[in-house]
């Protein structure tokens, strides 16, 4: 059994910031061998995001907070707010601007190693 708080994350590295844009407690990795990657992410208002993980699945649940999210290929356009989904099964290249700050549960498959940055198409790298 795993139990973490943000503390922990904080406490072990696995906590990253860009001061006023965004935040990412990684509680869940690779090196935890349950197959997939779990984040706690905030996006500041003001933001826009231009993401494309060509190397991953993203799965999203939105648990407060508003968005924007553009499927860059369609132009379709949804609001996210507090209880909306959303899963880039295709590795969506998409936009998500940020109306009201936004808290998210991500989960990641691969898992992540904790070390990725987002490169130049806002992808991860397999690491």
């Amino acid at each position: 059994m795993i139990v973490r708080t943000l503390n922990d994350v904080k406490q072990s590295g696995a906590y990253g910031e860009k001061a006023g844009v965004w935040t990412s407690a990684r509680y869940l990795q690779r090196d935890d061998n349950v197959g997939f990657t779990m984040t706690q992410t905030t996006c500041a208002a003001g933001q826009t995001l231009v993401l494309e993980y060509k190397n991953h699945v993203e799965a999203n649940m939105v648990i407060s907070g508003k968005a924007n999210l553009t499927d860059v290929a369609t132009g379709d356009v949804y609001l996210l707010e507090a209880g909306s989904m959303y899963t880039l099964d295709k590795h969506d290249r998409h936009t998500v601007e940020v109306i009201e700050d936004l808290h998210l549960v991500c989960v990641f498959t691969p898992a992540l190693t904790g070390k990725e940055t987002h490169d130049a198409d806002g992808s991860y790298p397999i690491l």
